[in-house]
């Protein structure tokens, strides 16, 4: 049975999280990058994965729901960038059988909003070629790539697309897409951790 010291001063709390201790979020930072250590994380990564593991062993054990909590808070994002309502109606409720929570966007304006709003919690931008709006998705994709280049950017069209036109980091799915191909996507842009900024 755990027991909760109330005697204890209260723990440093993160300003954007209130309530969420510093230590519970560096818990829950550790056990997410706990195995990518051993699977060719950068050193600097991995030290700093070390030191945060190293503060915890020299603090009590405290209750799992605090952590738990604080990684549910943080749960990245799917952006859906699509002008067809039934289109993105039908990669929304795919990428909602993800870990992703998904946003749905008709424009290159609505999806930049987002993005500026939620930059750093977006692991996946899903955007069509055709967008409604005055930007289209290619311009979109150049975007996303130069101001949020941790977010995975698959670029999709009906029409055939040159390789020059995209950014290098994107990926592109022709129309009709298959939901087998977006899952996949979705998967790797969940299972990569965004990089530390440096």
């Amino acid at each position: 049975m755990r027991k909760h010291q109330t005697s204890a001063p209260l723990p440093l709390t993160d300003t954007l999280t209130p309530g969420v201790p510093l230590d519970q979020i560096g818990r829950t930072l550790a056990s997410f990058y706990d195995n990518l250590v051993s699977e060719g994380v950068p050193e600097h990564l991995a030290a700093l994965v070390r030191r945060v593991r190293q503060t915890e062993t020299e603090k009590p054990a405290q209750v799992e729901t605090g952590a738990t909590s604080a990684r549910a808070a943080h749960r990245r994002v799917a952006l859906v960038v699509e002008d067809d309502p039934e289109i993105r109606a039908l990669a929304e409720t795919l990428l909602e059988e993800t870990e992703l929570d998904v946003v749905g966007c008709d424009s290159a304006e609505a999806a930049l909003s987002v993005l500026q709003a939620r930059g750093g919690e977006v692991a996946l931008v899903f955007a069509d070629v055709r967008l409604a709006g005055q930007m289209d998705g290619l311009q979109l994709a150049r975007a996303v790539a130069t101001l949020w280049p941790r977010a995975r950017l698959v670029v999709t069209s009906g029409r055939g697309l040159s390789r020059p036109d995209l950014p290098r980091e994107a990926v592109f799915i022709a129309k009709p897409w298959r939901p087998f191909d977006v899952l996949v996507e979705a998967e790797r842009a969940a299972a990569d951790p965004p990089p530390p900024i440096l």
